[in-house]
């Protein structure tokens, strides 16, 4: 049987955590500002779209009730207007948060 000897003993070597973290550079800028940002337009977007989708079957309905031309254009038009109106408050709202976003991981990174 072999003896064993000090070469043969092999020290546990403590990885550095600041070399641990170097392939995650590139992210750095993704603070939880950035983080906590992008899942509230997440959510904004998504209730948008719920909303959409929830005009869309009301119309579907009122349209499959029209007893007349006039009255199918009459729904055509308010579901037009509805439409234009909502997605110009969304985009209004979507700008106003992409400034609060910018400004928040501006204000994050100016404290780290």
């Amino acid at each position: 049987m072999a003896e064993k000897t000090s070469q043969d003993h092999h020290t546990a070597q403590i990885p550095d955590p600041i070399a641990a973290l170097q392939p995650l550079a590139p992210a750095a800028w993704m603070s939880t500002a950035w983080m906590e940002s992008m899942a509230d337009l997440g959510s904004e977007i998504t209730s948008f779209i719920a909303e959409r989708i929830s005009e869309d079957v009301k119309t579907q309905h009122s349209i499959l009730h029209c007893k007349s031309l006039a009255e199918l254009q009459h729904v055509q038009a308010e579901f037009m207007q509805r439409c234009f109106n909502q997605y110009s408050d969304e985009t209004g709202r979507l700008v106003k948060m992409g400034n609060e976003i910018i400004e928040k991981v501006r204000n994050q990174s100016a404290e780290i």
